[in-house]
């Protein structure tokens, strides 16, 4: 099992005027200690549900791309776009250039979004959620043309394209596609008709194991090999509080098939919380 680091919090020590500081002694600490990856949300507004909204945010993909020049190693993206924030061939050309620049460490991230305040706030639509859903299978649908030898026009329900010219390519020829959400009737038929990877919350193994086995069944009605999907968790609590305790958490959530580990970024000492977990944590969960 590898370690990520999910950055949902820039309220930072230091305050705002050292969040490009401490954001670039993040990465580098995580990259130096053996993390495998490196993401954000897709947020204007930090979430309700966790602190203020007034609370410090940054645009996902400017920080992606000021990350990606600080590391050489660690795989980037956002957890996840929602499909709203962006036109989506727009999108696909954002995070395309990413890859890029990243030397292919980027994969793209989207779900069928839902802050309803940050749209209202910031003068974006917000349709129903059906219709969201919709756009979603429509945007990875468009990523797909985007990133083939097809350059000619797009016509979906909601997005007419003349042309789907996307140059320089991925360096992989296409970026590997995350669908978020735990959603079992319309997300994780998502994840098995399109994703590369799913990601779920890391919660009891119970669980995690009636999520996994709904998208084995999805897989089965679509005709697709499940193993073809990398399975990933997002988890809340700080495994440099109880390290042990972490890695004996996370060992059912393994033997499920639960490939990475997605922790949420300290907000102080970050090169001492990584090199805590990269002696107590990342060789451990290796071996799992």
């Amino acid at each position: 099992m590898d370690i990520g680091v999910h950055v949902m919090n820039f309220s930072l020590s230091g305050g705002e005027t050292a969040i490009a500081d401490t954001v670039a002694e993040l990465a580098v600490a995580v990259e130096e200690h053996g993390f495998d990856r490196l993401t954000v949300m897709d947020h204007w507004f930090q979430m309700e549900r966790f602190a203020p909204p007034t609370e410090p945010m940054l645009e996902a993909y400017t920080t992606l791309g000021f990350v990606a020049g600080l590391t050489r190693r660690l795989r980037l993206g956002a957890l996840v776009t929602g499909v709203t924030y962006r036109y989506p061939a727009l999108l696909v050309k954002v995070a395309t250039t990413l890859d890029v620049l990243s030397g292919g460490r980027a994969f793209f991230g989207v779900g069928a979004a839902w802050y309803e305040r940050e749209h209202l706030g910031l003068g974006v639509p917000y349709p129903p959620l059906g219709e969201r859903f919709a756009r979603l299978e429509e945007l990875i649908r468009i990523a797909g043309q985007m990133w083939s030898d097809d350059d000619g026009p797009f016509s979906g329900p909601f997005t007419e394209l003349a042309e789907t010219i996307c140059r320089p390519a991925p360096p992989r020829g296409r970026m590997p596609i995350l669908v978020g959400g735990n959603g079992e009737r319309k997300t994780l038929r998502l994840v098995a008709q399109y994703a590369d990877e799913a990601n779920i919350f890391a919660e009891a193994p119970e669980v995690v194991a009636h999520k996994i086995e709904v998208l084995r069944a999805h897989c089965a009605d679509l005709g697709r090999d499940p193993a073809e999907i990398r399975i990933t968790a997002l988890a809340f609590d700080d495994p440099a509080a109880d390290p042990d305790a972490f890695v004996e958490r996370m060992r059912p959530l393994a033997d499920l098939g639960v490939t990475q580990v997605q922790v949420r970024n300290p907000v102080e000492r970050a090169t001492e919380w990584a090199a805590r977990l990269g002696e107590r944590v990342v060789p451990r969960l290796a071996a799992l």
